[in-house]
């Protein structure tokens, strides 16, 4: 097996453990200096290390009391990194479909990984996960 089939194998794990809501199997995904990188200016952007996944993992779970699922529309691998085109569904706790497009970095290291990156639609992150809300306001 070569490493890009392996972080392959990873990515879908990791997917799978998400769409299963598997909060265990997610933090253990991650190197113990690994991080995730959210975009945008949203309540949930930022750099996070692998403590405040384990603090805050449980949240996407209790935000969609019925799941989430994240589909794989296309991967990419090349050495430790893989790249990933996805889309999520679910319905929020508020009631309101939340349907996003995104594209996810990831860079492995021995089997862990060390830096998610997600990137998404922003605005609707604002619209449905976060009420609205703003940072600052």
């Amino acid at each position: 097996m070569t490493v890009e089939d392996r972080n392959r194998e990873l990515v879908r794990r990791f997917f799978a453990a998400l769409n299963a809501g598997d909060t265990t199997a997610l933090v253990d995904a991650y190197a113990d200096d690994g991080e995730v990188w959210t975009s945008g200016r949203t309540l949930i952007s930022g750099t996070f290390p692998k403590e405040r996944v384990r603090e805050s993992a449980g949240g996407i779970f209790e935000a969609f009391p019925h799941g989430i699922e994240f589909t794989i529309h296309a991967m990419t691998a090349e050495g430790e990194r893989v790249a990933v085109e996805a889309e999520s569904r679910g319905v929020h706790a508020s009631g309101r479909l939340y349907n996003n497009l995104y594209h996810f970095l990831f860079r492995f290291r021995d089997g862990k990984l060390v830096n998610l990156r997600e990137y998404m639609d922003t605005e609707l992150v604002t619209d449905v996960l976060c009420g609205g809300q703003r940072p600052g306001g």
